[in-house]
């Protein structure tokens, strides 16, 4: 008997079929393939409903053949069976929606097989199916989809297999030569599969990885790493993949196990060990660090490392991570019991000596104007951090903030409190502050004058254990008008007044005298009125556009009772661009220029294709003179400063070059010498940062004293994926700049070399680093670290 056919090669076409015959396969593709069996329709009726209900004239459910709504000029004649036709079997109560397309489709009446071929396609929700051909054998039940069959999940997981067999009840199914490329990267393959009756993927001979299997110029290259297993498992309820016999391969090397090894195809954490971390330092020895990695929830997970070392202790950490409905937060720990050697060079303690650091911060928004944002950082010692390489930091900060921001209105309540990690500081001078209290209201043309005015009340309360104690208050308002004449020039006035209270103790205990103030209540009141004036050119230069803007500014106030009150919060004060035109010199409240002055300078730019060139230069000239406040140095003190300037040069990505300077007045030597540059791309580039600071600023006064350092950096790429790399930082600082330095002017701090290795799915390197300086148990000397990064697979 030949077979009946519906030839649809010239016009593909697309069906909706209410049952669901493709419901998913493979990997993650839920339950597999569910097939209305027409059987008992008679087999020429069967073929054309079946066929009509593949190509889409009509849904063949519950219905008799001749009602199935195919066109009668694209069914070829067919010989008539006899057999008797029976209802077709009850809907499912919940159906789904299959789109469905193919170039051809034939129906075998004497092997009673029906076959989909050419650029097969169906279509469900978030869930598509492509192959070159299915078939659905009505005597076996089994369902058979080949040729390059695609399948892509829900989650955007791709399903490649040769051939996929499943029956129609989808009780169990099997695929060969498998190839799973997972959303986030990954890839999976495996020479069989196996689908079991709960709806598992069982693989056997299983590798996978996450890199690339072609290379930018569209070539074939080996994966850099992979994870070869036994037997891997996949569970489509949980979406993840469970690994047995898991073995790392680099570079085709088997290195390591892997047991327990899981993964989520859907790019979510799994809980697993981490893989472990190996370093060598002159203070610790031979380090060896791995942990634990638990996912607790969606929105919850704790993290847990052990070290062990050779010349110290062993050391434990944690890391437990929250996001909450109304915000993150996180808190990390270390934790050892360790002999300690005091920051002076004192002996050993106990061998026992209890150790750690602690580190807590998150943000809370509320509602859309309050939040909480804090930050908790504490050390049980002060070489801790830099003996076990955690941190580098000679200061710990703490705060808490309570915020309240809305367009015209900000309040802030806050906390800080620090702990110094810095020879020769005492902890006791080191002060918390608690509360400080900002409140700031903006009005707009309060007045019917125009401009903007804004009240701001402030109060700040600073305590120490072994030093001064200070409590300020005050209330200020400030108007400021801006406007545009006609001919460009941009006019701001400003005015400012503002009610100082002041109450301090202990006033002697302040080593540097200019900062105590007098003890006891203090008052002050502070008036300012400013007029700056900028006038801005446009024109063509260079083959570019140049913009240049001549500035000038004037500042006028009363005498004002600086040294009455005590100075916490203003004492860095340097004349440098960025505060060349500001209202106030000095970086916070307690001081405040005085006087009137009249500051000059101009801002230029150009820009050409590829090019930009930026610079500023000023200088300020005083009425008066007030050494008492603005000392010697600070390129102030006199009636006329030093002249300051920035420049910046850069082309495109690949050079930027940063000079910040600040001039002598008198014979143009440079106060202040600031150079930063880079050049070079992202794989092969070079950076330089030089900082001299000759201000020749009497000794004892604190925050203000010379300095001279070198900063080098560089890497270079080779090879493709290979570069070397390597810093330094030296201190060009001498006695003659300060006396409290012993060195001669060249005086490494820190040196690092390296080689790494870096592409698509696999980072790993080698460093070594050494430290000159010796702060207790923290030793100078040598360190190497071997490191290396999995793609995907979450660790390092």
């Amino acid at each position: 008997m030949p077979p009946h056919r519906i030839d649809l090669s010239e016009l593909p076409v697309t069906a909706r079929i209410a049952d669901s015959i493709f419901s998913g396969i493979g990997f993650a593709i839920g339950s597999g393939i569910r097939a209305r069996l027409h059987k008992g329709i008679s087999t020429g009726a069967a073929a054309i409903a079946l066929s009509a209900g593949f190509a889409g004239a009509a849904h063949a459910q519950n219905e008799a053949a001749p009602d199935v709504g195919v066109d009668p000029a694209m069914v070829e004649p067919a010989e008539q069976d006899t057999g008797e036709t029976a209802a077709p079997p009850a809907q499912s109560p919940a159906t789904q929606q299959i789109d469905f397309e193919a170039d051809d489709l034939a129906y075998d009446s004497v092997a009673d097989i029906v076959t989909a071929s050419g650029n097969v396609i169906l279509r469900s929700e978030d869930r598509s199916v492509r192959a070159e051909q299915v078939t659905w054998n009505r005597r076996t039940g089994i369902i058979v989809g080949s040729g390059d069959v695609r399948f892509v999940d829900e989650d955007g997981n791709q399903v490649y297999t040769s051939r996929i067999e499943l029956t129609d009840e989808f009780e169990a199914g099997a695929m060969e030569e498998l190839l799973l490329a997972l959303r986030e990267g990954g890839r999976l393959a495996a020479r069989g599969g196996a689908r079991q009756e709960d709806g598992s993927i069982i693989l056997t001979d299983a590798a996978y990885s996450a890199c690339a299997v072609i290379d930018p110029e569209n070539c074939s290259k080996d994966p850099s790493w992979r994870i070869t297993a036994d037997r891997v498992t996949y569970t489509p309820q949980d979406k993840k993949v469970r690994f047995r016999g898991a073995y790392l391969e680099l570079f085709g090397q088997r290195l390591l196990p892997l047991p327990g090894l899981s993964i989520r195809t859907d790019g979510r954490a799994v809980s697993g060990i981490t893989v472990p971390n190996f370093r060598v330092s002159e203070s610790n020895g031979i380090e060896v660090q791995g942990g634990y990695y638990w996912r607790l929830a969606e929105n919850k997970d704790l993290s847990a490392q052990a070290y062990v070392f050779t010349e110290a202790p062993p050391m434990v950490s944690a890391q437990w991570r929250h996001l909450a409905s109304e915000g993150a937060y996180q808190i990390t720990g270390y934790a050892t019991a360790s002999s300690r050697i005091g920051i002076l060079g004192t002996a050993p303690t106990a061998q026992n000596d209890p150790r750690g650091y602690l580190f807590a911060n998150g943000k809370f928004q509320f509602t859309p104007k309050w939040s909480l944002t804090s930050s908790i950082r504490v050390a049980s010692d002060r070489t801790f951090l830099r003996r076990y390489d955690i941190s580098r930091d000679d200061r710990l900060r703490s705060t808490v903030n309570v915020e309240r921001i809305s367009e015209t209105s900000y309040l802030s309540i806050a906390g800080w409190a620090t702990q110094t990690l810095r020879v020769n500081a005492p902890q006791g001078q080191v002060p918390v502050a608690l509360p400080v209290v900002d409140y700031r209201k903006r009005f707009a043309d309060p007045a019917g004058l125009g401009g903007n005015l804004e009240l701001q009340l402030n109060t700040l309360a600073i305590t120490r254990d072994e030093g001064q104690d200070t409590q300020r208050a005050f209330a200020g308002a400030r108007w400021d008008l801006r406007r545009l004449t006609n001919l460009g020039q941009v006019v701001t006035l400003t005015g400012m007044v503002r009610g100082d209270v002041y109450h301090s103790s202990d006033n002697a205990l302040t080593n540097t005298a200019i900062y105590r103030g007098n003890p006891g209540w203090e008052t002050r009141g502070i008036a300012l009125a400013a007029l700056d004036f900028e006038w801005p050119f446009v024109g063509e230069a260079l083959g570019g556009t140049q913009v240049l803007t001549p500035r000038v500014q004037i500042v006028a106030s009363p005498p004002i009772r600086n040294l009455a009150v005590p100075n916490e919060d203003a004492r860095a004060v340097d004349l440098e661009d960025s505060n060349l035109f500001a209202l106030n010199r000095f970086p916070g409240y307690d001081r405040i220029e005085d006087g009137v002055r009249v500051t000059y300078g101009f801002d230029w730019e150009l820009q050409r294709p590829s090019w930009r060139v930026k610079a500023t230069f000023g200088q300020s000239y005083r009425l008066g003179k007030d050494q008492n406040v603005l000392i010697d140095g600070t390129g102030l003190s006199e009636r006329v400063s030093d002249f300051v300037g920035r420049t910046e040069v850069r082309y495109r990505d690949f050079l930027k070059v940063t000079h910040r300077y600040r001039l002598d007045k008198d014979n143009l030597a440079f106060r202040r010498n600031e150079f930063d540059a880079t050049i070079g791309s992202r794989q092969t580039y070079a950076e330089i940062g030089y900082l001299r600071l000759n201000r020749d600023i009497a000794a004892g006064i604190e925050d203000l004293q010379d300095r001279e350092e070198l900063r080098v950096a560089s890497r270079v790429a080779f090879a493709k994926y290979w570069s070397l790399f390597g810093s330094a930082v030296l201190n060009l600082t001498d006695f003659e700049e300060d006396p409290s330095f012993t060195s001669d002017g060249f005086e490494p701090v820190r040196t690092r070399l390296g080689v790494a290795y870096r592409d698509d799915c696999l980072e790993l390197g080698v460093t070594w680093r050494r430290d000159y300086v010796t702060s207790g148990d923290a030793q100078r000397g040598n360190t190497f670290q071997f490191y290396f990064s999995l793609r995907n697979l979450g660790f390092r």
